[in-house]
């Protein structure tokens, strides 16, 4: 019996063998839908999206004093960083940046940059540093070499794991160039120039358990990656100068008369602007200036943020009015700005951007940590710093809107939220450009348009030829590429994530408790899917993978509508690369309208489904994504009707 058993099983095989080998099936979809990167757990960071049980970072903390000269437009100053290791790994050396390195003829930025005509960067700059001092424990080293825009400290002995310490302390001197990168600048006003002053000072790179330190060089296009820490700094200006900074003034009484004193009280407890310097009392020294000559120091100080930047002028105008914070807890909007950018449907507007923008994100994400958010009129076009914004002097009406809203949003990613823009800039600017699209919704009722959420918008740069994907690096991605794969693409998907893929409700307690989670820490991308996995309960292995790290596209189509004896059957293909979920909308003879919605799991096997639409009506339309969220690159078939 076994042996005729083995002969029948035999026989069976060979019978479905030749079947199989005439009919091969077409392979499933498996590898769209399978796992993304390395997710797993680690003792670092768990596969539930959080910190793990032994996550750790540094911390950095500085003490800066600098002066201003106005004639010759430098800064000098003394930096004391106060740097702990939290790491479990002896830190021999520590890696600084000195990013105004990049304003000269020979740095790696000037030389990689395709030179057009003239530079897009001053090239007469770069930094001075000496004096230096390296302290660990009770030894002193002042060995250090300078690569570009970074800088090696070498120590005299390593800093111990698990909470060493050490302190570097240097004079430093530089430049401020009149066009850098649109990240700082100085600009020529009538009253006098403006200084927006960022990338400073000598700061510590990052040391992370993913790379180490993180050494990439300061190009241009890539943005920062900083650790956190409490920054005490003084800037000293000429007697005539209005500085405002990252942070909370410490010294009033010394840099500012006591009318201007009680202007900012009255601001602090207003929600309609306050002017604190109106434009016809710029320049008036019994308004503006405590004493009549030599030069003044206003100090500054700022807890548990990544950096800091400040703006110094004879020039601004100066207005203000209090932020309203969940928990009731005070900030103050500001604005300064010159005549040239003064006017009704101008910068007199910028307060009011500022106080909505950040109070929107404050109620619906994180609240906004920092004493002040200040917006700076410069010739920068737009560019972000923890509580403080430099905005392009022309921008006027739903363009200052834009870059007031998309600037002051960065505070919270990457400020909060502190990701490594120097890799992943559609971390803080895609996720930036994507609340800035819902903020713009909630200002004023509506009074400015936003386009983000139009998905046909983007099919044009979809379809084309060289088109780069989200991940790729900032200073790799091409020119024309960036403002799609940094900002409106991930910024689109994060929409369709939201509104069509899941819903508002289940998206945003995920992505809220992302901001949480991840506040004052350094998420990787792969902490950010985990966690919204986890958090929503969907794997969306495939959204990521095909939006983020692919060129491919959606392309979802109604093939057929038959009349049945139940109602009628819809065959839907997906001719593209990229799954999705299948929301349509059925009109009716009646005039009727039904919104139905397949899961993405109907691409599991192949790419075709057939859906009965069970009813007594004649079905007269159907149309998928009816609001037109989806870029989807052919829009032709993706409704039917009734002919």
């Amino acid at each position: 019996m076994k042996y005729l058993k083995s002969l029948f099983l035999l026989a069976f095989l060979i019978n479905v063998g030749a079947v199989w080998a005439q009919n091969d099936p077409e392979p499933n979809n498996q590898d769209v839908f399978d796992d993304f990167l390395y997710r797993r757990s680690n003792e670092y960071r768990s596969a539930l999206g959080v910190p793990g049980p032994k996550y750790w970072q540094n911390t950095a903390d500085y003490v800066i004093e600098a002066e201003l000269d106005d004639q010759t437009h430098t800064i000098k100053g003394k930096v004391t960083l106060n740097y702990t290791n939290n790491s479990p790994d002896a830190l021999p050396y520590i890696w600084m940046y000195i990013e105004q390195n990049r304003f000269t003829e020979t740095s790696r930025g000037t030389l990689t940059t395709q030179a057009r005509g003239r530079s897009a960067a001053d090239t007469d700059g770069g930094v001075k540093v000496s004096n230096l001092i390296a302290k660990v424990n009770k030894t002193n080293s002042s060995k250090f070499y300078i690569s570009d825009t970074r800088m090696k400290v070498m120590l005299s002995e390593p800093i111990a794991p698990n909470g060493g310490k050490a302190t570097v302390s240097m004079d430093f001197e530089f430049k401020v160039p009149e066009r850098g990168i649109s990240r700082m600048g100085r600009l020529e006003t009538e009253q006098g120039q403006v200084y927006a002053v960022a990338q400073w000072y000598p700061r510590v790179a990052v040391y992370d358990d993913i790379s180490g330190w993180n050494t990439e060089p300061y190009l241009g296009a890539g943005e920062f990656y900083c650790e956190y820490g409490n920054y005490d700094y003084k800037i000293t200006v000429p007697y005539n100068h209005i500085v405002v900074g990252s942070g909370a003034l410490q010294n009033p009484k010394e840099v500012l008369p006591t009318s201007l004193i009680q202007r900012l009280d009255k601001a602090a407890s207003s929600d309609a602007t306050v002017m604190i310097i109106a434009a016809d009392e710029v320049g008036k020294t019994n308004i503006t200036r405590p004493k009549q000559s030599g030069k003044l120091t206003w100090h500054f100080k700022m807890e548990n943020t990544r950096d800091v930047a400040f703006a110094s002028s004879t020039a601004f105008i100066w207005d203000a009015a209090k932020i309203n914070l969940p928990s009731g807890k005070k900030s103050m909007a500001q604005s300064v700005y010159t005549k040239e950018s003064n006017g009704k449907g101008a910068w007199s507007r910028s307060t009011e951007y500022t106080k909505a923008s950040i109070e929107f994100y404050s109620n619906w994400l994180f609240e906004y940590p920092y004493p002040a958010a200040v917006n700076v009129a410069c010739n920068v076009g737009g560019m972000e710093y923890p509580g403080v914004s430099f905005c392009h002097y022309q921008a006027k009406g739903a363009g200052l809107w834009d870059v007031t809203d998309h600037e002051f949003g960065h505070n919270w990613y990457p400020m909060i939220v502190g990701s490594n823009e120097r890799k992943h800039p559609w971390m803080d600017e895609g996720f930036n450009t994507f609340i800035n699209h819902y903020s713009t919704l909630n200002f004023n009722k509506g009074e400015y348009p936003s386009d983000t959420a139009d998905g046909k918008g983007q099919v044009g740069w979809l379809t084309w030829n060289k088109r780069e994907k989200i991940a790729t690096f900032p200073d790799i991605v091409r020119n024309s590429n960036l403002s799609y794969t940094a900002y409106y693409k991930p910024a689109s998907g994060l929409i369709m994530l939201r509104e069509y893929i899941l819903t508002p409700e289940i998206f945003d307690e995920a992505f809220r408790g992302y901001t949480h989670t991840w506040a004052y820490k350094h998420p990787q991308p792969t902490d950010f899917f985990n966690y919204m996995e986890n958090a929503t309960g969907e794997n969306l292995n495939w959204f990521w993978r095909s939006w983020f790290y692919t060129n491919g596209n959606i392309d979802l189509s109604i093939d057929t509508v038959e009349e049945k004896e139940y109602g009628a059957q819809i065959t839907f293909v997906n001719k593209g690369e990229i799954p999705m979920p299948i929301v349509f909308e059925v009109t009716y003879s009646d005039g009727s309208t039904e919104i139905k919605k397949l899961p993405v799991e109907v691409w599991y096997r192949n790419s075709q489904w057939l859906y009965p639409v069970k009813t007594t009506k004649k079905v007269t339309k159907i149309q998928i994504d009816p609001q037109g969220y989806l870029p989807d690159v052919n829009l032709k078939d993706n409704v039917w009707q009734a002919k």
